[in-house]
């Protein structure tokens, strides 16, 4: 198959990475000395499943240069998409798969308006991965796995492109599990990472720090409450115990994962805090919910980092 990953970051490097290991022809756009070390030397990943290059990797800082894949993989962060979105209709043919990653629940709808939601696969990346250096990713953690499916699942299997996308996820060394509802998974996995990114950059903790003190596990908690609570006025169908079910989760994770949220503010980077806390306090909004401990956490954070949202 034919890709296209535009942001080759942690997501993208390392699923891209895979699938271009794994035989596929597949074009990295990134930049700077990002892109210049990927050209010179191929890209690095290292794994806890494995170490491995790609060696003459395809990459470019042009995604019209690309012409129409079968798939795309959007790995940009949120605050990125909108000049990424102005080049996706030069990679996007009759049958191609636009997989988002975005953390958040908007990104599908933002894509959607440039390339129709036919061609968007609302996806989930779980995986604890980051750029280590110019033409470096390092894979530290977490399932590597990336769910996607048809805005509207149909009945009776999955689509052709989407069996066919998730067969070279998965023969690729990653792992593709087949979602019982997208939309309800793409709302679970914000309820595990926004209130773990905002607790987390207003504390300066890991993820063991926050569910090792009583006080901060209760806190993780009522966030994620919060969320629960938007989804469900939402018409989200979230499992009944999904609280539960994502503390089980916090407490199988590293110990000392962080967020990209959190790394960015206290590094000083420009952030997704507007598409991760500030959605969350938007959507309540929009959904007649209260949530007091999201709305404290974007107030906080946007005074102690007045150019992280992305606005």
């Amino acid at each position: 198959m034919r890709f296209a990953v535009l942001g080759t970051g942690g997501i993208g490097g390392y699923f891209g990475g895979r699938l271009a290991a794994s035989g596929h022809d597949v074009t990295f756009v990134a930049r700077g000395a990002h892109l210049e070390a990927i050209r010179g030397r191929g890209l690095q990943v290292a794994s806890v499943a494995g170490d491995f290059t790609v060696h003459q990797a395809t990459a470019t800082d042009d995604p019209t240069t690309v012409g129409e894949v079968d798939a795309v993989l959007l790995a940009v962060k949120t605050w990125q998409l909108a000049p990424v979105l102005e080049t996706l209709p030069s990679l996007v043919g009759a049958a191609t798969a636009v997989v988002t990653t975005q953390n958040g629940v908007e990104a599908p709808e933002q894509v959607a308006a440039v390339v129709g939601r036919g061609a968007v696969l609302p996806g989930i990346a779980k995986i604890f991965a980051f750029i280590d250096g110019p033409g470096r990713v390092t894979h530290a953690g977490g399932p590597a796995s990336l769910a996607f499916d048809e805005w509207e699942p149909r009945p009776g299997g999955p689509s052709q492109r989407v069996a066919r996308l998730r067969e070279a996820v998965s023969a690729s060394g990653a792992v593709s599990p087949v979602p019982d509802d997208i939309w309800a998974e793409l709302w679970s996995k914000m309820l595990f990472v926004v209130p773990f990114g905002g607790l987390g950059a207003a504390l300066a903790a890991t993820l063991g720090e926050l569910r090792g003190d009583p006080a901060r596990r209760g806190l993780l908690q009522d966030a994620m409450r919060e969320v629960e609570a938007v989804a469900r006025a939402r018409g989200i169908r979230l499992p009944e115990k999904v609280v539960d079910g994502t503390m089980a989760f916090v407490d199988d994770q590293p110990a000392d994962a962080t967020t990209s949220l959190q790394r960015d503010l206290l590094e000083g980077r420009r952030s997704e805090l507007d598409a991760w806390t500030g959605a969350v306090v938007r959507l309540a909004a929009e959904s007649g919910v209260d949530a007091p401990l999201h709305r404290l956490l974007l107030e906080v954070l946007r005074s102690r980092h007045p150019d992280a949202l992305s606005g």
